[in-house]
């Protein structure tokens, strides 16, 4: 048996009479059956090892994540706010005022690239907090 270590152990009667069962079918044998059942806790034990290292760490992405995405319905929540909130106390343009259409799309305009800036400058409007700080 090249590649083998012989082990000399002992089992629980009721345990050995269950190993006695499983090897009486054809083809199976017990050290076949304890090699199997060995890798299996083995391997449990490694997974276990993994996720316990891994654990806090997982957490904590999680938390991060979660925090995220509250941040995120706030905003849009706000913003769909104030959107409402604007659109029930500014009358709508006459179809043919150009020149308010004009103003509107200049501030458009000018609203746009503001965002663009802080954004780009990692600016915050609210707290002063650079946008790649955590939070």
């Amino acid at each position: 048996m090249k590649g083998h270590v012989r082990h000399q152990f002992y089992l629980p009667l009721a345990l050995s009479s269950r190993l006695d069962a499983l090897a009486a079918r054809p083809g199976v044998t017990k050290s076949a059956i304890l090699v199997d059942a060995v890798e299996a806790w083995l391997d449990r034990k490694a997974a276990h090892a993994l996720d316990a290292r891994f654990a806090l760490r997982l957490d904590r992405m999680t938390q991060a994540l979660s925090r995220i995405e509250r941040n995120g319905h706030i905003l849009l929540e706000t913003l769909a706010l104030y959107i409402r909130y604007e659109l029930a106390i500014n009358p709508p343009l006459a179809e043919n005022d150009e020149a308010g259409r004009a103003m509107a799309a200049r501030r458009f305009n000018a609203f746009v690239l503001q965002v663009t800036r802080q954004i780009a400058s990692g600016r915050h409007s609210i707290g002063g907090e650079s946008l790649g700080e955590p939070q």
